[in-house]
């Protein structure tokens, strides 16, 4: 949460305009978060089981013309991936607001660049794809991103500014976790030693064996369209034989943990986590064999 609260809270101000596309629970935070210290926020709100429509979200920005505009790439109690980012980013940059967006959940395990998205500040987390411990906070910040951050000028415990020198004099600004920061080296290697294009093909192919593997058993996905399915997680109905709580426990008695929802989710879907270093085809089977069992029995 605290990358969040820094992309929001470095660029903007009280009475600034910010427009959320949302598409699921994500999407939606980030106005809730935005409007608690004054900003004027909107939404341009989507269906979860779908993602944003560009046209849609053009026609709301050419009214609304917001200073930013925010967007989760994968929506994970949804299951789905923005996957047309790049639409969104020059509409955001046609009218000179800065675009930023949430791919903690997909960054390392989907395609996606910053650069030719124009995504001014992308915020990622050590926990998803990268397999590590929940302790970093981790933006890519784009020139343009760096203008309004000065002239925002925030100091707080999460501002982005007094980071911004730290690649020339090589001082932290406070003692940062270097346990993690040496994982996080290792786990960015491994990606860059096998070839980014293999770890989206590695994630793609779990999650079509997870798809696969859940409609053979009559479980029914929660996308409306497959095409909108992110490859870190995949999203199903609980079976209708089951409360979310029933389905929870035998599964936990068996040993496989998987995820609940929530808001108007909760208790309807639940995910399944093909992330990282889970994104692994025997893995993925082994725990879709484990639900096969307890919807059989």
């Amino acid at each position: 949460m605290s990358i969040l609260w820094a992309a929001l809270k470095c660029t903007l101000k009280a009475g600034d305009k910010m427009l959320a596309i949302s598409s699921g629970l994500f999407g939606e935070g980030f106005a809730e978060m935005a409007k608690t210290f004054g900003v004027n926020a909107e939404i341009c709100a989507f269906d979860y089981d779908v993602i944003p429509d560009s046209e849609r979200v053009r026609e709301h920005v050419k009214k609304f013309r917001p200073k930013i505009i925010t967007a989760v790439h994968c929506e994970t109690p949804s299951g789905t991936l923005t996957k047309n980012l790049y639409e969104l980013g020059s509409i955001a940059h046609e009218f000179d607001a800065l675009f930023i967006v949430d791919f903690v959940s997909s960054a390392g395990g989907a395609p996606l660049n910053v650069d030719s998205c124009k995504i001014d500040i992308g915020l990622l987390g050590s926990q998803k794809v990268l397999s590590l411990t929940p302790s970093l906070s981790i933006s890519s910040i784009s020139p343009r991103a760096w203008d309004v951050i000065k002239q925002v000028n925030y100091s707080g415990y999460e501002a982005y500014l007094s980071w911004q020198n730290v690649p020339e004099n090589k001082l932290m600004p406070y003692t940062h976790d270097w346990h993690s920061m040496k994982a996080l080296n290792l786990s960015l290697s491994s990606i860059i030693q096998k070839g980014i294009n293999n770890a989206c093909k590695r994630h793609e192919e779990s999650a079509e064996l997870c798809r696969s593997l859940g409609r053979e058993m009559g479980l029914k996905l929660f996308p409306k369209n497959e095409d909108f399915c992110s490859p870190t997680v995949s999203a199903f109905y609980v079976p209708k034989k089951f409360t979310w709580q029933e389905f929870n426990y035998l599964l936990r008695e068996k040993g496989l943990a998987i995820g609940g929802n929530y808001g108007k989710l909760s208790g309807q879907v639940f995910r399944v986590g093909h992330m990282g270093s889970q994104a692994n085809i025997n893995l993925v089977r082994s725990g879709m064999n484990i639900i096969r069992e307890v919807i059989n029995n």
